[in-house]
Formats: structure tokens, C-alpha cells, sequence
């Protein structure tokens, strides 16, 4: 079994990338790779040039995210952990499939519809491809299984049409190039929304920081934020039914459960009736009480920028290890003549 799943190296991981992704890439690391599986965690820089950057920033936070990552607990000798840019067969292998990648299948991205919005001719190629390139990086490790969420389950549905179509094409049936990855639909991954709007999810390119709990957010700032997010005049209610309509409140409760590893139900029991001049500085204690070690070992680890390099190299050498020999079987059935 080999797992794979790749994040962004743009802003400061949040509450929201720690709850719906993070928590669960720790706890497949220690379930499975006590069984035997390989986990390969990356961080998407190649991906980050699809958008308008400053190579600086980009640089800097490359670095900080291997920080943020391995503060929350991604061990590097238990999982590979590497970014793109030091494994070249990501993008060999995206210009690969670019023969098997169908237009048709690209304008259906509902991505692309999003990001490239009205200006579609002045949107880079890359943003465009993007979606082979992530084809690609699950690919190239002969993936069994890819976390994904529910807005990336079409991208994971294009990588698995890529690889049947590629495996049909120029492969035989007995002897596929490559393995068609089943996602991992974590049943408990929260859908954290933002501090300001219950109807958003907390996203690292809001304009606003009072929209999100940063995971490098000291305690004062993390109460802070909590104490002025967006609610509304009403006690909480005593069961789950009573959020339905209050985006907001239902927000708080989830993030409260998520983080304290209880349901609703459970947390509504011991705090409905009350007001929220109760519930948030609750909510901002045990948000301190879970973040502030993570808070300590990132700053800690962010400190030592050859220490986050080398853990880049030794993931990035693990990498290229695994990628090779379904690089050199995808050359091979396409007919391209390659050095031994």
C-alpha cells in the first residue's frame, strides 16, 4: 500500500489545513506504515507557479511549510517527505501524460473554471495543466490510495481516467504501467470555515488574518481571534438541529468537537443554553491548550533552515528512488529511446 498527497507551500498552515488534512496525514503515518505501507507526503511548489509568486516567498515558504508539517508530526524516517522542484520526474512524467490528457476532460475542471474565472485566455498554461501534473504525482509512486477532500475528488477521478486510458494505449492488461489510485475520504475530516464567514472555508489566500487560526498564532492572538469571530445574538442550542441555520455558531461547535475529539452532541450537551461570552474563551483555551506545542516545535524547527533542507534532500533522494522505475516503464511503452 503506498499513500500519496501533496499540499501547496503558500501561507501559513491553519486550523482549517490541520482539522480537514494534517490530523489525518499523522494518523495514516502511524497506522499504516506500522503495517508495512509507504507514506509520501510533498509539498506542491511546482504546482505554486501556476499562479502569479514571488520566488522569495516562495522560497521561504517551502521551508516554512516542511517546518509546519513535521511540528504537527510528519516524521521524516517514518514517511517520505520531499517538495516537487527535487524530483524532476514529476514534471517528466506530467509532459508524458500531456499525450493522454484529453482537452475535453481539462475544460470540465471545475478549478480551472474557478481560478481562471472570465480571463481564461491570460491564465497561464500551467494552471490549465495542473491537473495532469497532480495526475502525475500520484502516478509516479504507483499509488494505491490518495487523501483527498471533496473538492479534489475530480482531480483524482482525471488521474485514475489517465491511467486507464495510458494503460490501455501502451500497456497490456497483464502488465499495466500504472496502478489506478482509490481515494481515502477520511469520514471525520472537518470542514473548517472561516472566522468571519460561516459560509467560507478558511482559506490561507483570505485578505483577512482574523478569518483563520494560523497554526504559528501565539495564545493571545489565537483568543483573540476566537473572542472576535462572527456570531450571532442566540445561546447555543442543546442539539444539532438548532445550528442548522446558524452558520456561524455550527462553526465553532465543529471546530470545538474536532479538536477536542468529542461530536457535537456531546459538546452541546455540556454548553447549550449558554451564550457565547461562555463558549468562546472555552473554545480559545482548548485551541491554546492543542496548538501551542505545535506553535513552540515549528518556531523551533523554522529557526534552522539547514536542518529543513536536509530533510528536503533526504526525502527528495527517497523520491526519486521510488519514481524511477515507473519513469523508465512509461519512456519504454510510449517508444522513446532513453539512455540505460
Amino acid at each position: 500500500m503506498r499513500i500519496v498527497s501533496g499540499i501547496q507551500p503558500t501561507g501559513d498552515l491553519h486550523l482549517g489545513n490541520y482539522l480537514g488534512a494534517i490530523r489525518n496525514w499523522v494518523a495514516m503515518q502511524d497506522e499504516w506504515t506500522a503495517k508495512g505501507a509507504t507514506c509520501l507526503y510533498f509539498l506542491a511548489d511546482l504546482h505554486a507557479i501556476s499562479m502569479p509568486h514571488v520566488p522569495a516567498d516562495l522560497s521561504a515558504s517551502t521551508r516554512d511549510m516542511v517546518a509546519a508539517l513535521v511540528a504537527c508530526g510528519i516524521d521524516p524516517d517514518r514517511s517520505v517527505l520531499f517538495n516537487q522542484a527535487q524530483v524532476p520526474a514529476h514534471a517528466e512524467l506530467q509532459w508524458l501524460l500531456n499525450g493522454t490528457a484529453r482537452t475535453g476532460w481539462l475544460n470540465r475542471m471545475t478549478q480551472w473554471k474557478d481560478k481562471a474565472g472570465k480571463n481564461r485566455e491570460g491564465a497561464s498554461v500551467a494552471l490549465y495543466t495542473y491537473p495532469v501534473l497532480q495526475a502525475a504525482d500520484v502516478l509516479l509512486y504507483q499509488a494505491t490510495h490518495v487523501p483527498v477532500g471533496e473538492d479534489q475528488k475530480q482531480h483524482l477521478e482525471l488521474a485514475r481516467d489517465i491511467a486507464q486510458k495510458f494503460n490501455n494505449d501502451f500497456a497490456s492488461e497483464d502488465t499495466p504501467v500504472f496502478t489506478l489510485p482509490d481515494p481515502i475520504i477520511p469520514p471525520e475530516a472537518a470542514r473548517i470555515m472561516s472566522l468571519r464567514d460561516g459560509s467560507a472555508k478558511m482559506s490561507k489566500s483570505d485578505p483577512s488574518d482574523q478569518s483563520r487560526i494560523n497554526l504559528t498564532d501565539d495564545a493571545d492572538t489565537i483568543m483573540q481571534k476566537v473572542k472576535k469571530a462572527r456570531t450571532d445574538p442566540e445561546p447555543l442550542p442543546s442539539d444539532a438541529a438548532g445550528l442548522a441555520d446558524r452558520a456561524e455558531a455550527r462553526n465553532l461547535v465543529g471546530i470545538y468537537a474536532a479538536m477536542s475529539g468529542r461530536d457535537v452532541a456531546s459538546v452541546l450537551a455540556e454548553f447549550g443554553g449558554q451564550g457565547f461570552g461562555t463558549f468562546k474563551p472555552a473554545l480559545g483555551d482548548l485551541l491554546i491548550d492543542r496548538l501551542a506545542p505545535i506553535g513552540a516545535r515549528y518556531r523551533e524547527l523554522r529557526a534552522d533552515r539547514c536542518a529543513l533542507d536536509a530533510i528536503l534532500a533526504r526525502g527528495a533522494q527517497k523520491a526519486r528512488v521510488l519514481s524511477r522505475p515507473t519513469l523508465d516503464a512509461a519512456y519504454a511503452a510510449l517508444g522513446l529511446v532513453t539512455s540505460a
